[in-house]
């Protein structure tokens, strides 16, 4: 059986091989049932001292291509964030943003065990809706809102959905600060988020789900459950354990 280290070092030499050979080396990521599919560069930042690339919400084929198209603009220093391109995609404007470093642990996990540390900058690939409209203007599609997480925002909140969307809790979590130590993800996308008493019907609560992050923001480690999976841990600040719910 191979170990976790064995699998490391493998995947370290593959990158590493990559990187050599082409100048950087892609993860992509593909699409789940709740979170969208994304890719990134590796070896950017090491080879050329360019940040790394990431874009989500694209077909996983078309996610690999683009990154490597525009590693090459990266590498000869064509490319600056918050700046608007109409020559990278055929059909839609695109535009860099600086990645928080706070949502780098998030994404880059092959790029942090490649690197050995979270510090390395990276740019985040935007690209707009048919209207060429950009996810934070007003009027962009509806239905592509929650494809291109933003990774310039949002490290206080990381979860896709609204802001206001109620969620269930207890009783003892909202009136008696119980902390919560299990969280579900229906497959219907209902969120649970519960404390260790058994649950009873009339002790349940409706409230948002940005209350939950402000009186818990170690929450945020579980933003990308997806849909018939659930989160256990033993105390606050400790390590999530995921499954199937049953």
């Amino acid at each position: 059986m191979t170990n976790i280290n064995e699998h490391n070092c493998r995947e370290n030499n593959r990158t590493k091989s990559d990187i050599e050979k082409y100048g950087l080396s892609v993860v992509v990521i593909e699409a789940t049932g709740y979170l969208p599919a994304f890719a990134y560069s590796i070896g950017l930042w090491s080879k050329f001292n360019q940040p790394e690339i990431i874009c989500f919400g694209l077909a996983a084929q078309t996610l690999h291509s683009l990154i490597n198209y525009v590693a090459d603009l990266v590498k000869s220093g064509q490319i600056e964030a918050n700046k608007t391109y109409d020559n990278i995609l055929k059909s839609n404007k695109v535009e860099f943003l600086n990645v928080d470093r706070r949502n780098i642990n998030d994404y880059f996990g092959v790029a942090i065990d490649f690197y050995n540390s979270r510090d390395f900058p990276a740019l985040q690939l935007v690209w707009t809706d048919r209207n060429n409209k950009f996810p934070w203007e007003t009027d962009f599609e509806e239905n592509l809102k929650y494809r291109q997480p933003l990774l310039d925002r949002n490290a206080d909140f990381k979860f896709r959905e609204p802001e206001n969307l109620g969620i269930f809790t207890t009783k003892q979590w909202l009136e008696l600060d119980r902390p919560v130590l299990k969280v579900v993800h229906e497959s219907d996308g209902d969120w649970q988020f519960l404390t260790e008493e058994p649950i009873i019907e009339e002790d349940c609560k409706l409230v948002a789900l940005k209350e939950m992050v402000e009186r818990d923001k170690t929450l945020n480690e579980i933003f990308d459950l997806d849909y018939g999976e659930e989160a256990e841990r033993k105390c606050v600040g400790g390590k999530w354990k995921r499954t199937n719910t049953e």
